[in-house]
């Protein structure tokens, strides 16, 4: 069995907490927490679980990465990168191989920034650990489904990734708020929408098919689409989204092959279902996760996974997670290095079929 930790338990650590109970090859050795009210609570409670882990929260990080676990699932950094990184280093320093969907500049290890990119192998060649960082928007709906699925095209003109979603259940205020801006008014400039910032953190996935598809990118460009609520909103989850506040947001970040978009990864999101309805809409009406190849035969998918009951952006959040959960044992076997998406095989779900967290 290979002890793993599990560092977060917000929408992604819950669903890592199941993935890993649920795997045959790994053990839930630790979970941590910050914020002091989880401390000491047992993980299964965390998870969403109808039963008890055994395995009680805690704040104590050193303690956790002293005791050299063999890995660490890492959800607790997708707003604050530096102290993420630094996190990360730390675990990998300690002999952990690492995954997480967190550090987006590493989603192209091979082309990313130094700043980033250097502290993570020297880590790995002093603790002997390694990493693997892939997107939870998912990040296989930006990487492996998309290339594979452009194997089977005879002629490809463009590849579109789409993540089309309703945050009005989703169970993060601050960043449907704050961070991406619903409810804020139209002259807010949220974080996420902000000029260079989707690049930042898709343009990893855009360099990655372009080097798996041997492609040249000229530059990756963004735009951005902002729509209000024509009428107030209620949501179950976070309450009140007034009219005339942004409602819903289409942006896409664009890899340019001979002046025109070739790999786009495209982002629908809103409050309401009213708000924006001729944009692109999700075949339940919650959210789906698209792939388009362009070009002849026309090839479309598109993939719904639904988790946590009411939830319902937290299937997409269960899949990221299972891709990074389900490489531990591969990434423990291949020993320490720093990885990305076209080195990590999508694996079967081998000794699992049946085996679920109840």
């Amino acid at each position: 069995m290979i002890p793993t930790v599990v560092w977060g338990t917000g929408n992604v650590g819950r669903a890592a907490i199941r993935a890993v109970d649920a795997h045959p090859a790994l053990e839930l050795a630790a979970v941590l927490v910050h914020d002091p009210a989880k401390d000491g609570r047992d993980a299964g409670e965390l998870a969403g679980l109808d039963r008890r882990l055994g395995v009680a929260a805690t704040r104590d990080t050193e303690a956790a990465l002293a005791a050299r676990p063999r890995a660490v699932v890492y959800a607790a950094g997708d707003t604050r990168p530096d102290e993420a990184l630094a996190d990360v280093v730390a675990a990998v320093r300690a002999g952990a191989v690492v995954v997480t969907p967190a550090l987006y500049p590493l989603y192209d290890q091979r082309n990313a920034p130094p700043e980033f990119r250097d502290p993570v192998l020297a880590a790995v060649a002093e603790g002997g650990g390694s990493l693997f960082a892939s997107g939870v928007d998912p990040g296989w709906g930006n990487d492996v489904l998309p290339l594979l699925i452009s194997g089977l095209g005879t002629t490809v003109d463009a590849v579109r990734c789409q993540e089309i979603f309703d945050y009005s259940t989703y169970e993060q205020e601050d960043s449907v708020r704050h961070l991406i801006g619903m409810g804020h008014p139209m002259g807010y400039e949220p974080l996420m929408l902000a000029p260079g910032i989707p690049a930042m953190v898709w343009g990893g996935q855009i360099r990655l098919m372009a080097r798996a598809l041997g492609i040249e990118l000229e530059e990756i460009r963004e735009t951005l689409e902002r729509r209000p609520l024509d009428a107030t909103v209620t949501t179950r989850t976070m309450g009140a989204f007034e009219a005339g506040t942004q409602g819903a947001v289409r942006f896409e970040v664009q890899g340019i092959v001979d002046g025109e978009p070739r790999l786009v990864v495209e982002h629908i999101t809103r409050v309401h279902p009213s708000c924006a309805p001729d944009w692109p809409t999700p075949p339940d009406g919650a959210g789906a996760h698209r792939v388009i190849i362009e070009g002849r035969p026309r090839i479309e998918v598109t993939v719904e996974a639904a988790d946590e009951g009411e939830n319902r952006s937290a299937g997409g959040n269960a899949t990221a997670v299972g891709r990074l959960v389900n490489a531990i044992d591969w990434l423990v076997a291949a020993g320490p290095g720093l990885y990305d998406a076209l080195d990590v095989p999508l694996r079967p779900a081998v000794g699992r079929i049946g085996r679920r967290p109840s």
